[in-house]
């Protein structure tokens, strides 16, 4: 390699592992004080770099917390293509994406997804950013889709139900199920007489059942 060539590669590597440390320290920060109370200065002090740094990269708040939704977004899309590219029948690749929903019941992630949903509801003009967010969705949907046409061909969900419709809404049922139960770990006062895991874990097999063909 040339030394223009290398000077060149080590400015790039440079400027994605700064973007990097950016888009980490903005998802703590983001986490912890909530997206609304969170300014551009806490998210610079806590990657170590100056505010104008932080602006030539995010000129705007909401192009940042974008970038770290879009971020968090990405494992849940190859969590989905993985499953959809096993060897199993439909209802064993819905169990194991119910068990990952399960296993991510501490990840501080759920907490920034679920405060940035709620940022975007309210508002007046599409987020910065926010066609690569949706784009992103749109993969995970279509792999979802597969597991959809799995269902429909190997037998292994009940016949008088409508696979896509039925799969549709239970895969997000438990989503929204799981988001909100690790929002309550949250909540200092409330208690609850069931572990967040056992609940998951008992409406798994309910869905499971209920789905399974006779």
């Amino acid at each position: 390699m040339d030394p223009k060539a290398r000077y060149e590669k080590e400015r790039f590597d440079g400027k994605q592992q700064r973007l990097y440390l950016i888009l980490e320290a903005a998802e703590r920060v983001f986490t912890l004080k909530g997206i609304e109370k969170t300014t551009m200065q806490d998210i610079a002090s806590d990657a170590n770099i100056g505010i104008a740094t932080l602006f030539r990269y995010f000129p705007k708040k909401e192009k940042l917390i974008v970038a770290v939704a879009t971020k968090l977004l990405e494992p849940m899309l190859h969590r989905f293509q993985y499953v959809a590219d096993q060897p199993l029948s439909c209802l064993e690749k819905l169990e194991r994406l119910f068990d990952s929903f399960i296993e991510d019941q501490n990840d501080s992630s759920i907490k920034f997804m679920v405060d940035f949903e709620s940022y975007a509801s309210h508002s007046l003009e599409p987020l910065e950013g926010i066609l690569d967010f949706n784009a992103l969705n749109r993969k995970i949907s279509r792999e979802y889709g597969r597991i959809i046409q799995n269902g429909i061909e190997d037998g292994s969900i009940r016949s008088d139900l409508p696979v896509k419709e039925t799969l549709t809404t239970i895969i997000n049922t438990f989503g929204l199920f799981s988001k909100k139960l690790s929002l309550q770990k949250n909540i200092l006062l409330l208690e609850s007489d069931l572990e967040n895991e056992q609940q998951l874990t008992i409406l798994k097999n309910i869905l499971i059942d209920y789905l399974k063909a006779r």
